[in-house]
């Protein structure tokens, strides 16, 4: 069984030194900050997430579950702002269904961000993202297809 996720003073504290070197423009590997308006206050709130590729796509993954990004951009209409280096763009992410998210989901999980070395996802991995999962890297696709409904996958389209 997974356990819940929890913002801990570690998480906070990563994310805001994330988020300070991002909003200076210093890439880190595939990430990027996500801007979406808050579901109750109406203000924009930023948090750094992970961007996988995958056959010319981009996709987010709620690898932690239905956090409050998630609920934001669901809330939202899946519209945000996804900032990378000094360029922002406004996006429109779309929530896949199972079926196609799992092997999406599964794909990203064994691979990990792009342009962060092996060694520390496969750390990061186990540390951090597996115990809040209910899979693993050689779970089976209907697995993943259960997993999706907790942990959503989300295409980016760009709102040019």
């Amino acid at each position: 069984m997974a356990k819940p996720y929890r913002v801990t003073a570690f998480v906070r504290f990563n994310n805001a030194v994330t988020t300070s070197l991002m909003r200076l423009g210093i890439p880190i590997g595939g990430f990027a900050l996500i801007t979406v308006r808050g579901r109750k206050s109406g203000k924009p709130i930023t948090t750094p997430i992970a961007l996988f590729l995958r056959d010319g796509n981009r996709y987010l993954i709620a690898s932690y579950g239905l956090v409050n990004w998630v609920r934001n951009l669901r809330a939202d209409g899946g519209t945000a702002t996804l900032t990378q280096g000094r360029r922002a763009e406004q996006i429109q992410a779309i929530e896949l269904e199972p079926e196609v998210a799992a092997p999406i989901f599964r794909e990203a999980l064994r691979a990990g961000p792009p342009g962060i070395p092996a060694a520390i996802i496969r750390i990061y991995r186990a540390r951090f993202v597996l115990p809040y999962l209910n899979v693993t890297t050689t779970s089976s696709p209907e697995e993943f297809e259960r997993e999706v409904l907790t942990h959503p996958v989300f295409l980016i389209q760009s709102m040019k």
